[in-house]
């Protein structure tokens, strides 16, 4: 066979398989690319993140990752809602979970895929493979681009004429030429929804994120109390966030998930935040069994869920906060406080400050005591 017909191969099988996206690209970045991540990262807009640091060369350089690497086949999987995902947001006693990780982990989902298709390739041409989702060192934002599947819109995520903003991404690396499909062109023009919908300004400019903004950083990444000023506009959102994906106008074109592990459990889609709030190290695992969300930790999340009880504004959920407050881990007793300083009056949360704040030794947890006592 020769090269076009190779490819021509590796697409239906790949389509074959569940994917619904499949491009070609060279194994390789541009030098605009590797500096951007670079800019990236000089600039602290990484946060906590401190992977990105050590890994950066191998990020910026497919060669560097695995250096037999001729060409790269980079694949995408549909995870489109059935609904409109900013609906939730609306329901300030629920909890408002990311679209991609209401069901199963995606990273076992495309990878059990990225696996199937990769055996196939290496059967059929005797060719070393590797495969990556995106646990592993890989832009693949800029490697779809090349590919032709999508573009990088203003909000730095991958944007499908196809599906909108809902591909999950992998790639299998070869140890064969093959000649890379057109790259794909910005086609965000003059919009910057995007933009506009973030909820905490996490876009100095189009195409640049500082991370350390970003409600899906804050909720999922950052394993510290979230910083004051930034915790009202996380409104009921407490893991990720979907406001800029969900906004774009090239959804018009997206269609739901038809992979059954991606599709949204019930118990998932508007979760009730008093029930999660209650959860234990045990609950909380056996909950979120399978689920993206497990990887977080029991403290963090509920940290996220009693940031959103303090801002839904629901003095029944009142109750839920002050019983966090001696709560075995500081960072959620510290969100507990702000909660219940957020739902309470006055005199109400100076009794209970003087209740618990003589029986608390964690010096974080203190000073929030003090901060939300002097902010009301």
């Amino acid at each position: 066979m020769d090269r076009a017909d190779i490819k021509a191969a590796i697409r239906a099988q790949a389509l074959a398989v569940g994917f619904d996206a499949v491009g070609f690209a060279p194994a390789q970045l541009a030098a605009e690319t590797r500096q951007h991540l670079k800019d990236f990262i000089a600039a602290g807009r990484h946060g906590d993140m401190g992977w990105m640091v050590e890994k950066a060369d191998r990020r910026g350089d497919p060669k560097t990752l695995w250096p037999d690497a001729r060409s790269v086949v980079v694949l995408g999987l549909n995870y489109g809602p059935s609904g409109d995902p900013l609906a939730i947001l609306n329901e300030r006693d629920a909890g408002a979970i990311s679209v991609y990780a209401q069901n199963r982990d995606y990273h076992d989902v495309v990878k059990k895929k990225l696996k199937e298709v990769g055996r196939w390739i290496a059967a059929t041409w005797q060719c070393e493979i590797k495969v990556f989702v995106d646990t592993a060192p890989v832009m693949e934002k800029p490697l779809a681009m090349l590919g032709g599947i999508g573009w990088q819109g203003k909000h730095t995520n991958l944007v499908s004429r196809d599906f909108g903003s809902w591909l999950f991404l992998g790639e299998i690396y070869l140890a064969l030429d093959l000649a890379p499909d057109a790259a794909e062109e910005d086609h965000c023009g003059a919009c910057q929804r995007c933009l506009d919908a973030c909820p905490t300004a996490a876009f100095p400019a189009p195409y640049q994120l500082d991370a350390r903004r970003c409600i899906s950083y804050l909720t999922i990444e950052h394993d510290g109390p979230i910083p004051h000023e930034l915790r009202p506009l996380l409104g009921n959102r407490i893991y990720g966030c979907d406001d800029c994906l969900g906004v774009c106008p090239w959804n018009k074109f997206a269609r739901a998930t038809k992979e059954l592990p991606l599709m949204a459990r019930a118990d998932l889609a508007a979760p009730r935040l008093a029930a999660l709030a209650r959860l234990d190290d045990a609950a909380f695992r056996a909950r979120f069994s399978g689920s993206p969300v497990k990887r977080i930790g029991r403290d963090r999340f509920v940290r996220n869920v009693l940031i959103a009880i303090g801002n839904s504004g629901d003095g029944a959920l009142r109750v839920v906060a002050e019983s966090l407050i001696d709560d075995p881990a500081p960072v959620v007793r510290g969100a507990a406080v702000w909660a219940l300083a957020r739902l309470s009056e006055a005199d109400q949360f100076a009794a209970a400050r003087d209740r618990w704040l003589e029986r608390e030794s964690d010096p974080n947890v203190m000073a929030e005591w003090n901060h939300v006592n002097h902010s009301l």
